[in-house]
């Protein structure tokens, strides 16, 4: 997310890139973007920017022409427009062609010139705004790099607040107070002081006193590091720093990184990435907050850690190379010996295909066998058992006589039995009737 270094970087580079050029025509917004229209169309106007902490004001000023006053009833804009954006997660200015236009450019400033370029406001995930004839938000507080002194006031004066009740790391990202810090900028000021991110803030912040004599080095640093960041040079060192003055310190650092340190456009991060200390380097640990935010550190978290608290792994990759090309052909060459390993298992795959068909051919073959006609099927078991009983002799007329006979034999023998079961069941029922017949006639 682009914190107050990155908004103080566009805003240079917006100035770098417009001075001099006259933009013309209405203020376009892409049909996607949900954000309000601008209300701004004039022949020729020019743009200059500013930031404040998480802040870029566009201003935009028409160019007076000897025509205006004869164009009373022109629907022209007369009056500056300030514009202001906030960045969200993705946003960035880019100046480019009106061909290369690119595709999340969702509000466009066109100049008056031939070929025609464009500034545009780019941002792919779309949480970032603008509004138009806006002022800076007033719930935030003064920026940490160019209104320290104001900055200093507002927190030290104010440390009854509830806000100060959380962890620090939690603090630091309280627009309210500690405008432009971030997520990166708060991880890497509290690993310089050693100060363990889940400690109460007011803990932290109640051993900072303002006198009068720290109100004037203040005046002295501010004034020292505005002039020394224009031209170029390195800024006043603290000898003993405390949290604000790191809060005020290392952001310039970043802004002295200049675009070697962001460029969005292009997708690099490697120079602040080597810049950074603690945010997403090896060996550091790390936590979610209670916003879910995740904080880098050091060594003991400190007693006001979430329930249940997970430590998450490195997202950000370090980008080296962006020729996308040769990166395709290293892969490739790297990738030789798995691309000789895949045909392998193919075969393998084909093999047991092969026995997988060969064993539903053979069950077919079964299948045939078994719904094959009457007459071949009793040729077929004659066969064999004259092949199983080669011992017995084959069967003539007689032996089928003599088995019929035996059948007829059994058969008598079976009724026999029959009707001697038959008839020891019916002999007591005779007896209780002759008994009955004896009673009757008495």
């Amino acid at each position: 997310m682009p914190e107050g270094p990155e908004l103080h970087l566009a805003s240079l580079f917006v100035n770098r890139m417009c001075e001099g050029l006259v933009f013309t025509g209405a203020v376009e917004k892409s049909e996607v973007n949900k954000n309000t229209e601008v209300p701004f169309c004039c022949d020729a106007y020019c743009i200059k920017a500013q930031s404040r902490g998480k802040e870029v004001k566009l201003t935009l000023t028409p160019i007076k022409n000897e025509g205006d006053s004869k164009r009373k009833a022109d629907k022209q804009s007369k009056q500056p427009m300030d514009v202001v954006f906030r960045f969200g997660m993705s946003g960035f200015f880019r100046f480019t062609s009106v061909d290369e236009l690119p595709k999340h450019a969702h509000l466009r400033f066109y100049t008056n010139e031939a070929p025609r370029r464009v500034l545009s406001f780019e941002d792919t995930r779309r949480f970032g705004s603008w509004h138009p004839n806006g002022t800076w938000q007033k719930d935030r507080g003064p920026c940490v790099m160019f209104e320290y002194e104001s900055f200093r006031e507002n927190v030290l004066s104010k440390l009854s607040d509830k806000a100060f009740d959380k962890p620090i790391c939690e603090a630091l990202l309280n627009q309210k107070y500690f405008n432009g810090i971030g997520n990166y900028l708060r991880a890497e000021i509290l690993f310089r002081l050693q100060i363990p991110p889940f400690v109460k803030a007011r803990m932290v912040l109640e051993g900072i006193e303002l006198k009068d004599e720290d109100k004037n080095k203040i005046k002295r640093e501010t004034t020292v590091l505005e002039t020394t960041d224009r031209a170029g040079n390195k800024g006043v060192k603290v000898e003993n720093p405390d949290l604000l003055s790191l809060c005020h310190a290392v952001p310039l650092e970043v802004v002295k990184l200049g675009e070697n340190g962001y460029k969005p456009a292009k997708g690099e991060y490697s120079v602040l990435q080597a810049w950074m200390q603690c945010y997403s380097v090896d060996g550091m640990s790390s936590l979610s907050d209670h916003n879910g935010r995740t904080i880098w550190f050091k060594g003991d978290p400190g007693p006001m850690v979430p329930k249940g608290a997970k430590s998450r792994k490195m997202k950000w990759k370090i980008q080296k190379d962006h020729d996308y090309t040769d990166s395709k052909k290293a892969k490739k060459t790297n990738t030789d010996s798995t691309a000789i390993e895949k045909p392998a298992k193919k075969k393998d795959n084909i093999k047991v295909k092969k026995e997988s068909a060969t064993f539903k051919a053979q069950r077919q073959k079964k299948d045939t066998k078994r719904v094959s006609t009457k007459p071949a099927d009793e040729n077929n078991k004659s066969n064999k058992q004259g092949k199983r009983s080669s011992k017995v002799p084959p069967r003539t007329e007689t032996n089928k006589i003599k088995g019929q006979q035996l059948e007829e034999v059994i058969k008598t023998k079976r009724n026999t039995v029959t009707c001697r079961k038959n008839a020891t069941k019916a002999k007591p029922q005779r007896r209780s009737s002759d008994k009955g017949k004896g009673r009757s006639r008495r």
